[in-house]
């Protein structure tokens, strides 16, 4: 009788646990992320980062969103809308510097929770791409309209066409014309090359989880200051300069963009989360790929890697110093980390 009861009793402690491990097994992935102790990296929900110093007053605006609730999407174009409106920022919208033909050309990309996304490339007139690449993604069958073509879209959609070139962008580029010399110029974003410099050519990248657990990102820039008329970074490209996988994370890249193409870059960060490595560890891993792959090249150049994962733990790595992120949730909304680098 009592090997019986103990047999019974077994039994119901068996289903008692299994019953548990389904109701754990049913939560939806953003509900089991905020069920997980948050990591010394991690801000918690919701969370904003986005790259380099000027990523502060763009994490500020995309806060204004997150903090009641909002949704990453919104925040993360209302983020980036900041630099692209800043006429003092000559990497980022409407006082980016031009090519070597004197044309401003923007490009921009989104990505959202559920996979959506949406991209412009070298599309000209227009003060606020990211807002287009958006309109891309929920009003076309599309996810990239370049060129002639996004321009004509923007407007078809009421944005305003007007000219972006600054006179203080001109001047700049009239002064270039007179040795019209072209290199790129690494960390032109930090403390040495503030936004405004001649030296000014980069990118700024979002990354956000709101109060849900979900993920998107964004990413804008004018590109490489004079280069050459229809060159494409790795802003506007989905997998290259920003990804969202909302079951593991999101990553973003800055630099010289060609290289980060050549590696498909953000993906392969998200991809390297997906089999346990941390953010850092995986934007590490992504860096040294592309030194791998050129050794000499990249002794010259600056590419970093910024990334965030379901739990909110964050990270960043580069290959050159110099390289910084901004961290924004609850706690504190003018977080600057200096990222790590392999040199």
């Amino acid at each position: 009788m009592d090997k019986y009861i103990s047999r019974m009793y077994n039994r119901r402690k068996f289903l008692k646990i299994s019953a548990a491990g389904a109701s754990v097994a049913a939560l939806s992935p953003s509900a089991f992320a905020k069920t997980l102790s948050p990591a010394p990296d991690a801000g918690g929900f919701p969370i904003v980062i986005s790259t380099w110093d000027f990523g502060v007053a763009a994490n500020k605006e995309a806060w204004t969103i997150l903090g009641k609730g909002g949704r990453a999407l919104d925040a993360v174009e209302a983020g980036v809308k900041i630099p692209e409106a800043d006429l003092h920022n000559h990497t980022v919208g409407r006082a980016g510097y031009p090519d070597r033909d004197g044309h401003v050309s923007l490009d921009a990309c989104i990505m959202d929770e559920s996979g959506n996304c949406g991209s412009v490339a070298a599309i000209e007139y227009i003060a606020h791409p990211i807002s287009v690449a958006r309109a891309v993604m929920e009003k076309t069958p599309h996810v990239m309209l370049v060129g002639e073509g996004a321009t004509q879209f923007a407007v078809q959609q009421g944005f305003k066409k007007e000219k972006l070139l600054t006179p203080e962008s001109e001047k700049a580029w009239k002064e270039w014309l007179k040795t019209a010399k072209y290199k790129p110029v690494m960390n032109i974003e930090n403390k040495q090359h503030m936004p405004g410099s001649k030296y000014n050519h980069d990118t700024i990248g979002m990354l956000a989880i709101d109060a849900k657990g979900n993920l998107s990102g964004a990413c804008t820039t004018s590109g490489m200051a004079w280069k050459m008329r229809g060159r494409v970074g790795d802003s506007p490209i989905i997998g290259a300069g920003l990804y969202v996988d909302n079951e593991v994370g999101g990553a973003t890249s800055t630099g010289v963009g060609e290289e980060v193409i050549r590696n498909v870059g953000s993906f392969l960060v998200v991809e390297l989360m997906r089999h346990g490595m941390s953010p850092e560890d995986a934007c590490r891993e992504a860096v040294n790929r592309i030194i791998k792959k050129k050794p000499q090249t990249a002794k010259e150049i600056q590419v970093g890697f910024l990334a965030i994962n379901k739990k909110g733990e964050y990270g960043a790595y580069a290959i050159q110093s110099g390289f910084t992120f901004a961290v924004c949730n609850a706690q504190q909304q003018d977080l600057i980390i200096k990222g790590k680098s392999v040199y």
